[in-house]
């Protein structure tokens, strides 16, 4: 809105020559994000309050987590307002990758809404039922890929994926794209869900994984700099910098109020819309291969919760993890639970240097 408003005053007062510049509007849309998420967060927690939207607690989870009961739960509405709203400002709107990012997010975070609402309102025990979130997460990726193969975002935009650490080389999809594309949204969604089980967890691996997309994104939207990196280059996506700069941005402030002892959880409403938005910007730069890097500790998280199950039916009852997601596994381990987060925050920051390093290991 701000890009659209201001920018073209540039050929009068040359001050507003900045708003053309990627860098400057990404700073600001983080700093903006940031300053929105602070001061929304005091009123949406009184807010939750208020209408005793609270967290219930299983009984079947870690026995430390039952004094966690009541505490204030669908704080993701603090990071969804907090994302979008900073996007929609310093943004370019007729950015079709924007567009895009911002549907996402948007569908995603209204299927963990709908989630949270029926549990902690309706007072709904298994809220909105597997079967129909999956159909909404399955239905998003339809349309996202349907979108982006019979109209890209971009005239070089194709169905296939860069392979991490090789040169030239590509998995091309062709019209297999749009199921691979609805895997991988629906799969990162899902993955951030399942990791979001203790105070600043989730939304720390977030934030990590939006720095280094903000790296991948501007490189991928710059022709000097995707050249020199051989990576492909694609006009206009390097205007999800500036969406990644929000999730940064939101990630801090709500992990003010979401740090141990959490004075609110996000819910299904944030775990969801992060896991879909981080999910669409790996099948945006053309990263989908990387995901698995960056979101390192998100995919442990998810395979522990699969391996635990596909090997407690095989064994007729045994189990690899005392408990699973794997977080939980640490917990009855004997590890506090702020030792278990800055643990795999400081994994996650591996992760995300590591997805950097690719770009020039190749």
């Amino acid at each position: 809105m701000l890009y659209h408003l201001l920018y073209p005053l540039s050929e009068h007062i040359s001050f507003f020559n900045l708003f053309k510049y990627i860098t400057f509007r990404s700073a600001y849309a983080t700093v903006t994000a940031l300053l929105i998420s602070l001061i929304l967060g005091p009123y949406f927690i009184r807010k939750l309050r208020e209408k005793q939207v609270k967290e219930k607690i299983r009984a079947e989870g870690p026995a430390t987590h039952l004094t966690k009961e009541g505490t204030p739960t669908m704080g993701g509405l603090i990071i969804l307002f907090s994302v979008l709203l900073p996007t929609a400002l310093w943004a370019d709107l007729s950015n079709r990758y924007i567009q895009l990012i911002l549907l996402a997010t948007a569908w995603t975070g209204a299927i963990g809404f709908m989630d949270d609402y029926l549990k902690a309102i309706k007072h709904q025990r298994k809220g909105l039922v597997g079967r129909k979130k999956l159909i909404g997460q399955v239905s998003l990726g339809l349309m996202i890929g349907a979108l982006l193969y019979f109209f890209p975002p971009s005239h070089n935009f194709d169905t296939a994926t860069e392979i991490p650490f090789l040169k030239s080389y590509f998995l091309e999809f062709g019209i297999l794209y749009i199921p691979f594309v609805m895997l991988v949204l629906t799969g990162s969604s899902n993955a951030v869900n399942l990791t979001d089980g203790l105070d600043g967890l989730a939304i720390g691996l977030a934030g990590l994984c939006a720095i280094a997309f903000a790296g991948i994104a501007y490189v991928t939207g710059r022709t000097d700099f995707s050249r020199y990196l051989g990576i492909t280059y694609l006009e206009g996506a390097g205007e999800l910098t500036i969406f990644c700069g929000t999730l940064i941005g939101a990630a801090l402030g709500f992990l003010w109020f979401n740090s141990y002892p959490a004075k609110v959880f996000m819910g299904d409403t944030g775990a969801l819309a992060l896991g879909g938005s981080l999910g669409l910007l790996a099948v945006l730069v053309k990263k989908e291969l990387l995901l698995v890097i960056v979101g390192g500790v998100f995919v442990a998280e998810a395979l522990s919760v699969m391996l635990q199950v596909v090997y407690f039916k095989w064994s007729k009852g045994k189990r690899i993890f005392k408990m699973a997601p794997l977080h939980h596994h640490f917990e009855l381990l004997g590890w506090a639970e702020p030792k278990v987060v800055v643990r795999f925050w400081i994994a996650g920051a591996i992760f995300a240097l590591l997805t950097l390093s690719t770009l020039k290991i190749r």
